[in-house]
């Protein structure tokens, strides 16, 4: 994808290679890899060795060979061509890209930082920042890498306090009912305001301690017995081995709504990540964790279990699409004694995001839950299902800054229809990255 974002920026700015291609080899190669073929240009570079030293040739062969997966003999052809051509720009872009897909992270970035040095375009800076970056969370493997972040921002909730949408409703046993004020969807503005960082720790060849923190809080205008803070923490240890990468972490989050303590929750995970190739990768996830209320809330103590799987799927096509999607299994059991809390939540959640510009990037999310619960209420097994859809963007200002967009839209409905809401939320966020 990385690959697909830096020719998008080549593109977009102009930057090119004044090539003199001849019509055969050099031509069909050209011709091929603009039309993201690059195993058939490589194949062609492969059947005509004769041409290695001619720089048309070394050139397009070196940008076939990197992108169908021989990185090495790109490598040479691209230096071979940089010998006569010192300050071609596209062609370095090149040649810092196969170091990177070799994993040489050292010569990768000092042929990026030579290219920024030429003033090139904002939207090929921005594509070399995300190289930069990426390189960045890979030297994490051998060397201590730390990371803070600050955001704030505001936007529209129009149900913050996740009420009914009408105060007349029929409820088992009880018939009609008119709820109180408190039970019917509020809507109001809020202010948006997050901190934290993040940590990693090399202990040994492949294995790193992580450790991270952060506060989220939302705060709204008018209903302030509704807004809501969080705080996290996170630490554990992670294993790196080829393509694989193992994961187990100890977590705390408590939450507050309002002034008063809502929710702890204490809880241990293990994760395993599989990079299948370039554009593919595989994960799974385990889970256990203690839900402790507080106040009146107590009676919902739990233990909740998770187990899912996911895949995601990058496409070097226009606008870099990456698809993911995941399923997801939990069992929450009430400690209480109370089974009409318990609860089986199968989940699916699908996202896609774009890249239409180095600067931007675009994104839809959905994701469906399942809730079916173990004892009656008022009477009745519930059931709900809770789905939403969401929207975002984000624009670069710089590498260090971030303006995201965020619409949603989300409904949960339950066969009691005090548990039935709908909500839509808009919000803005500015982000500093202290990188």
């Amino acid at each position: 994808m990385l690959r697909s974002i830096l020719f998008s920026a080549l593109a977009a700015s102009g930057l090119a290679v004044a090539l003199s291609a001849q019509a055969g080899p050099v031509e069909d190669m050209r011709g091929l890899l603009g039309q993201n073929q690059a195993k058939e240009a490589y194949a062609i570079g492969q059947q005509n060795p004769d041409l290695l030293g001619e720089p048309d040739f070394d050139f397009f062969y070196g940008l076939a060979a990197i992108e169908a997966g021989h990185a090495a003999e790109g490598i040479l052809a691209l230096e071979r061509y940089l010998l006569l051509n010192p300050d071609n720009a596209r062609a370095r872009l090149e040649l810092a890209r196969g170091y990177f897909v070799l994993g040489d992270d050292v010569r990768a970035r000092e042929e990026f930082e030579a290219v920024r040095k030429l003033k090139p375009p904002a939207s090929v800076l921005a594509a070399i920042d995300r190289f930069v970056d990426a390189i960045r969370t890979r030297e994490g493997r051998y060397q201590t890498t730390a990371s803070f972040y600050a955001e704030a921002g505001f936007g529209i909730d129009t149900n913050v306090n996740g009420g009914a949408s009408t105060a007349n409703i029929t409820l088992p046993v009880f018939g009609a009912v008119t709820l109180s004020d408190t039970g019917v969807e509020k809507r109001d503005s809020f202010g948006h305001f997050a901190l934290g960082g993040q940590a990693a720790k090399p202990v040994a060849p492949g294995v790193s301690l992580f450790g991270a923190a952060g506060f989220d809080g939302r705060y709204n205008r008018e209903e302030s017995a509704f807004n809501q803070a969080s705080l996290g923490l996170t630490g554990g240890v992670s294993y790196v081995k080829d393509n694989d990468l193992y994961r187990v972490g100890l977590n705390w989050n408590g939450a507050t709504v309002g002034s008063e303590h809502y929710r702890d929750v204490l809880g241990v995970s293990g994760e395993w990540f599989r990079q299948l190739d370039e554009f593919q990768a595989v994960n799974a996830f385990v889970q256990y964790a203690d839900l402790e209320y507080g106040g009146a809330n107590r009676v919902r103590d739990a233990d909740l279990k998770g187990v899912g799987v996911g895949y995601r799927r990058a496409f070097s096509v226009k606008w870099q699409p990456v698809v993911s999607a995941r399923l997801s299994y939990s069992k929450e059991s009430n400690q209480k004694r109370r089974p009409d809390f318990s609860r089986d939540m199968p989940g699916l959640n699908l996202g896609v995001s774009f890249s239409p510009d180095p600067k931007w990037g675009l994104g839809v999310n959905y994701a469906y839950q399942k809730s079916n619960y173990d004892g009656k209420m008022l009477g009745v097994d519930r059931k709900d299902s809770y789905q939403s859809l969401g929207l975002n963007a984000t624009f670069l200002v710089d590498k260090q800054v971030s303006l995201r967009g965020e619409l949603s839209y989300s409904e949960n409905e339950s066969n009691i229809e005090l548990y039935s809401n709908k909500r839509t939320l808009a919000a803005v966020n500015l982000r500093y990255d202290f990188k």
